[in-house]
């Protein structure tokens, strides 16, 4: 366990306090940056639109469009900072290779995206408004409210005034006055936060609606694809494997098995003691096949991870390896309570399992360290040996079909493997 040092640990108040400043920052940077790209957008597409008559107004209306880009690249930058999200940044559509000037000219005008920035251009600086004005008012309410103790002396006063303390008939008095003003500013000083983050979520919502969502689909399509193309691919190196193992072993011996039960029928009337030799050497011809199929069902569905969960699947597999393994699983991982997903633990045994053929096979290792920890939307897998090194991820090797599994389930996989070792092997599997 490693002990944390109480100055390390960051202060709930300090993030507020820059989450506030953060969110307050791009509020109000986002209304002169909306005039910006109102006017470029307002005036450039009427300058495009009146000179259309001549060859001009095309080439204006791409810079326009170009200018606009920039401002829409600005915004995708800021945006993280707001809504805690990676930086996305749309594929524009390029010219064709070979493209003239007039094919370079229209190729913005046919990425359906620069519309989208030019609809955020000109439908932003109301949002901005929206969210600047009260935040202002806010933060002024919150400043002047909160330090009204320290000038109230200094506001002038005629004979006939009357403070707001009067009017809702708390008196006339300084500390009246005083204590409602504090007050009042105190409410909007702890309710700035709240009202600094909605404002700034709404803006940067409709910014990325506009500027991101396009994208964001796209890239969530990519990663779909992606990972049915790696499920297909694991899938079939599984069924290619099985089929493998079945032909080379209980397929070749279940043959044996018939031609020694036709041998024992023929020498059964002519000579039985002969037939007795054969049919037991059959009967060690079963119990050898029925040993092969229980291993290939327990590289399927091994029936411990069923009934007994993670925990103790992962205990028989370490059990069985050929290299020493230490290994470290949190226990509630097989209690009814904290089991997972079935396709998570079949995806997470199998992961191990792989690894720990691949270390006996090709690492020349002497030990080998497996954990697997539950984390906060994800399970971590950590496979470290002391092996020669040089594993990789190339079609051919067996870390390819457990690259392929992972992927298939949305999870990652970083393999660290010098040559000379050692070989590190991290997976990150969602849940």
């Amino acid at each position: 366990m490693t002990a944390v040092s109480l100055d390390t640990v960051p202060s709930p108040l300090g993030g507020l306090a820059r989450r506030l400043l953060r969110d307050t920052a791009y509020v109000l940077l986002g209304l002169p940056l909306a005039v910006i790209g109102f006017v470029v957008a307002v005036a450039g597409i009427s300058l495009s639109a009146g000179l259309l008559v001549t060859t001009l107004g095309l080439p204006v209306l791409a810079g326009t469009l170009y200018a606009i880009r920039a401002l829409a690249d600005l915004e995708r930058f800021r945006l993280p900072g707001v809504l805690r999200r990676p930086r996305i940044r749309p594929v524009y559509r390029g010219p064709r290779p070979g493209a003239g000037f007039w094919g370079r000219v229209l190729t913005p005008m046919r990425d359906a995206q620069s519309w989208l920035d030019v609809t955020h251009a000109l439908f932003k600086l109301p949002v901005a408004l929206l969210t600047f004005v009260p935040l202002l008012v806010w933060w002024a309410v919150a400043i002047t409210g909160s330090l009204y103790w320290a000038y109230d002396w200094a506001i002038p006063r005629g004979p006939g005034d009357q403070d707001l303390s009067q009017l809702i008939g708390m008196g006339d008095g300084v500390a009246a006055r005083i204590f409602l003003n504090v007050a009042i500013g105190v409410f909007f000083l702890f309710t700035l936060p709240l009202m600094a983050r909605g404002c700034a979520l709404l803006q940067a919502a409709f910014a990325r609606s506009l500027l991101t969502g396009v994208a964001e689909m796209r890239n969530r399509i990519n990663t779909l694809e992606d990972q049915k193309r790696a499920a297909a691919s694991a899938e079939a190196s599984a069924l290619r494997r099985l089929e493998r193992d079945i032909h080379d072993g209980p397929q070749q011996r279940l043959v044996r098995l018939a031609m020694d039960l036709s041998r024992a029928r023929q020498q059964l009337a002519g000579d039985p003691e002969a037939a007795g030799r054969t049919l037991d050497e059959a009967v060690a011809q079963t119990r050898e096949t029925l040993g092969e199929l229980r291993t290939l069902s327990r590289g399927i569905a091994p029936p411990i991870l069923v009934d007994r969960g993670l925990p103790s699947a992962l205990a028989a597999l370490a059990g069985r390896s050929l290299v020493p393994v230490e290994l470290a699983v949190e226990p509630e991982l097989g209690t009814p309570a904290g089991r997972l997903d079935p396709a998570l633990e079949n995806t997470a045994y199998f992961v191990v399992a792989e690894a720990l053929t691949n270390v006996a096979k090709h690492s020349g290792a002497t030990r080998c360290q497996v954990t697997v920890a539950r984390r906060v939307g994800r399970l971590e897998i950590a496979v470290v040996d002391d092996g020669v090194g040089g594993a990789h991820l190339a079609k051919g090797h067996g870390l390819a079909g457990v690259a392929d599994r992972i992927r298939a389930t949305g999870g990652t996989l970083d393999v660290l493997s010098p040559a000379g070792g050692p070989t590190e092997l991290y997976v990150e599997l969602p849940r």
